[in-house]
């Protein structure tokens, strides 16, 4: 298991701004968390070093390319494992559509999170998906409206 990074008041602060806007200068950043830019510099070096800031991204408003369905495939497998589990992970990867792969705990074994275009769209998706591997089940939930979404995770500090 990897050693726990210990991050401070400032360093939780720059990773606050930087996942709020990863656009923003190190100018910027330095004057809002108090620091030159050299150290402040050193600190985002570090916390990508360390793994913590993992890459900058810019994130697509999916509505506007014409990403507006959100699917969320529930799999049981047909089988349990390494074999299958490589043969379904490695197929799933090749799938563009499915963002997210989860293993899970509980009566589902896998849920994909997918973005599509439209229910035809989906159905295509769903015919590789039940090609990659046999499975046991799977059953599909529609978003039907998206009420909570951030890529930003909580940085309080839970003592």
């Amino acid at each position: 298991m990897k050693e726990k990074i210990l991050l401070d008041a400032v360093d939780r602060r720059i990773l606050a701004l930087l996942q709020r806007d990863s656009s923003l200068s190190l100018a910027a950043i330095s004057e809002r968390v108090g620091l030159s830019p050299t150290p402040c510099w050193k600190r985002i070096r570090r916390l990508e070093a360390e793994g913590i800031i993992e890459a900058r991204v810019a994130l697509l408003n999916r509505q506007a390319i014409g990403l507006g369905v959100t699917a969320f495939v529930a799999v049981k497998a047909a089988a349990h494992d390494a074999a299958w589990l490589d043969r379904f992970s490695e197929g799933v990867a090749t799938v563009p559509e499915v963002v997210e792969l989860y293993r899970m705990a509980g009566e589902t074994d896998y849920l994909l999170k997918v973005v599509c275009h439209d229910i035809a769209h989906y159905d295509r998706i769903y015919k590789k998906l039940i090609a990659i591997a046999p499975m046991g089940d799977v059953s599909t939930s529609f978003a039907m409206e998206q009420m909570k979404f951030t890529t930003e995770l909580p940085l309080t500090r839970l003592e």
